[in-house]
């Protein structure tokens, strides 16, 4: 179809005009552009609030609890689990993610003075390989002692992942975080320390989506229930 202009000249009524596409090709790269930006800008601003919620010392515990989880990683994890249970803040300790082939005796070795605590109270799991199968197998060994809280012992970076995962397994639990604060782990000041902000920031994205997992499966098990 064609219609006249004013001069008496015809044109195509349905023509684009000229540049309009590349107008519209331009409209959406700058949507698209301000998404990235303000997606950018919200990941950063929750990195700075994950990071500034991170506690910088060892933790105070003034509780007890029926059992206390410790999830493998620095040597000193296991350490200050194995205080924790020689001063019956736990009936038992689980040492989950243990490499197959550490025994007991191995790691009761390393402490001498808390044998006895080994010889009675110490559970090892050895077939977790990240935070994930920690989390499954806290549940199996706490359901196994129908134990109601639990003391979880980890690095403070990694303890709002950890927490998260043994939550999202253990619903029912009450669930007592004991961070732990590496000293090569520079939480104060870490935007001058490239390792520990590389750190930090890994463990953020790691975070972010064990909390959208664990979210997404719980609401398409309510709607399952429904």
């Amino acid at each position: 179809m064609q219609a006249a202009d004013p001069n008496g000249m015809t044109q195509d009524a349905g023509k684009v005009p000229a540049g309009g596409h590349s107008w519209r090709v331009r409209r959406a790269l700058v949507a698209v552009l301000c998404l990235i930006l303000l997606g950018a800008v919200g990941l950063g601003a929750g990195f700075i609030a994950f990071v500034e919620a991170l506690p910088e010392g060892d933790a105070i515990l003034n509780r007890n609890a029926d059992g206390i989880v410790v999830l493998t990683g620095r040597a000193s994890r296991i350490a200050d689990a194995i205080d924790l249970l020689a001063k019956k803040r736990g009936k038992r300790l689980l040492i989950t993610g243990v490499y197959p082939t550490t025994t007991s005796a191995a790691i009761a070795r390393l402490m001498p003075e808390h044998q006895q605590s080994f010889d009675c109270c110490v559970d090892l799991d050895h077939s977790a390989v990240n935070t994930v199968g920690n989390a499954i197998q806290t549940r199996n060994w706490a359901k196994k002692n129908n134990f109601k809280s639990l003391i979880i012992v980890t690095s403070n970076y990694h303890i709002p992942r950890a927490m998260t995962e043994i939550a999202h397994q253990l619903p029912d639990v009450e669930l007592i975080a004991f961070p732990i604060a590496p000293e090569w782990v520079h939480i104060e000041g870490w935007w001058s320390n490239f390792a520990t902000a590389k750190l930090l920031f890994a463990e953020y994205l790691k975070y972010l989506r064990a909390v959208v997992r664990t979210q997404t499966s719980y609401v398409l098990v309510r709607s399952n229930n429904l």
